[in-house]
């Protein structure tokens, strides 16, 4: 359900390219000096989103400047951080910790159970700042296991579990904007869940895993199909989307909802190259 929401850079100019990737090494700068440096393993573009669009409403106050890291250490390389990337960084760290107990689960994974441990800690700390975030997180995971382990085959009941928790991980902040990020995140989240068990129905059934869309496997008309159901749930994300007055980096988020969502989609159902593979710029 994580790594689709990178944007696709062949469509960028170049100070929207730059300023994505210095948002990106502002977020893994973020992490390491809230959380640790084993914090950066789990960064990821999707909170790089998050802090775009947060920075974008709420105009905080930015610091910025260059350094050098451990996967950078001879090139400087820019970064820009905010309140919104701390939120982001904390964030990000829950939902790998809850990705780490799912791949567990899952697939008796002795090393994300292992990263879980290193992770608890940190985890713990956010929940004591964030209870609200990570309450709905916790209800949501909890009801996608509960789903899977009954093998209920009704995508709407699963998508609404992840959009739950999405629709709260993007309210920053009780204000009057609280709303609007609900519906936008809670759409958007429904979006991800179906996008990922689009993405993953021929490895799933291979590997007699759950997936809501098991019925569909082998079918001849899957993309139109998929693609349809993808597009109702991203026109409802970007209805609550252009209701925000977003201004800065405004063309930025567009490219990552309107095409970088769609890269990996497009390239295993109709073969088209994309500039991210999931992985982004940096």
């Amino acid at each position: 359900m994580f790594g689709y929401l990178s944007a696709e850079t062949r469509l960028l100019t170049q100070n929207e390219l730059d300023r994505y990737k210095a948002c990106y090494c502002g977020l893994c700068r973020c992490l390491r000096e809230r959380h640790g440096g084993l914090a950066r393993l789990t960064l990821n573009y999707d909170m790089c989103f998050l802090v775009l669009l947060l920075q974008s409403l709420y105009e905080p106050k930015e610091s910025s400047g260059e350094d050098t890291c451990l996967p950078h250490p001879i090139r400087p390389r820019a970064w820009q951080s905010s309140a919104c990337t701390a939120y982001g960084a904390d964030m990000n760290i829950v939902l790998a910790y809850y990705k780490c107990l799912d791949d567990w689960e899952d697939d008796g994974s002795l090393r994300a159970l292992t990263e879980a441990s290193f992770l608890r800690r940190a985890f713990e700390r956010v929940c004591a700042d964030y209870p609200r975030q990570c309450e709905a997180i916790r209800r949501g995971m909890a009801e996608l296991s509960r789903l899977e382990r009954e093998n209920v085959e009704d995508p709407d009941a699963a998508a609404a579990a992840f959009g739950s928790l999405m629709g709260e991980l993007f309210v920053w902040r009780e204000d009057r904007w609280n709303e609007t990020l609900r519906a936008m995140g809670d759409a958007l989240g429904r979006f991800l869940y179906v996008m990922d068990a689009c993405m993953d129905l021929d490895s799933d059934t291979v590997r007699n895993r759950y997936n809501p869309f098991r019925r569909f496997y082998g079918l001849p008309d899957n993309e139109p199909r998929f693609r349809a159901a993808l597009k109702m749930l991203l026109g409802d994300c970007m209805r609550a989307f252009d209701r925000l007055p977003l201004v800065q980096d405004a063309s930025l988020l567009k490219n990552i909802l309107c095409a970088g969502l769609w890269a990996q989609f497009d390239r295993k159902f109709l073969g088209k190259k994309d500039s991210t593979d999931g992985t982004g710029p940096v």
